[in-house]
């Protein structure tokens, strides 16, 4: 079977709202905040419960989410000891065949801000997403992602750069979308930040 690295996204330190979301949204062993993780996203999806093998397997590392879908496949792990989170990444490669050079480059899909957000929109975003909530004047920070894992980036280290809420995070399937809503300052700071992280991660 040819598999195909989409994304191999390490994160050093959990941000508390997404560890918080993590922990709302999944099924498996929840993180906690500052732990290490790493999140791997391959084709075909089936695939995936190869990787989550190897990963255990080899190390200490708890695992948050698994999906698997058809075309693309998702693994999150995690673990307070940086080492252990590292040696499941390189179990994982060595075990798919290839380096993390390979992976895929992130591409920023689209990227918008919407500034002092109508009250009756702030209630359409909140009955479908499974955050924090946006309130009205607030401004909105939306983007999208390809390959769609590597919007866990955008929303750690944006979470590190500015004071922010975190509404709504998809990383899975054809794309990423993330959205986070704050004073309008804090959201540019917030954008600047997670475009600047994924510009810097190298791939093909």
């Amino acid at each position: 079977m040819s598999i195909t690295l989409r994304s191999f996204v390490f994160l050093d330190s959990l941000q508390p709202q997404l560890t918080s979301f993590v922990g709302k949204t999944s099924r498996g062993f929840l993180p906690v905040p500052e732990m290490a993780s790493l999140w791997v996203e391959i084709a075909p999806g089936i695939a995936i419960n190869r990787v989550t093998d190897v990963a255990l397997k080899a190390t200490a590392v708890q695992p948050a989410v698994q999906v698997v879908e058809r075309a693309y496949g998702l693994l999150e792990v995690h673990a307070f000891d940086k080492g252990e989170v590292m040696s499941a990444g390189a179990a994982i490669l060595e075990s798919l065949g290839c380096r993390q050079e390979e992976r895929m480059k992130p591409k920023v899909v689209s990227s918008q801000v919407l500034r002092a957000v109508e009250p009756y929109q702030t209630q359409i975003i909140n009955r479908n997403s499974r955050g924090n909530m946006i309130l009205p004047g607030e401004s909105l920070f939306i983007i999208e992602t390809l390959p769609a894992a590597y919007v866990t980036l955008a929303a750690n280290e944006a979470e590190k750069a500015a004071d922010v809420k975190l509404i709504d995070v998809r990383p899975f399937g054809a794309f990423g979308r993330l959205y986070l809503s704050g004073p309008e300052a804090e959201i540019d700071a917030a954008r600047d930040a997670a475009i600047a992280a994924l510009e810097a991660v190298d791939g093909v």
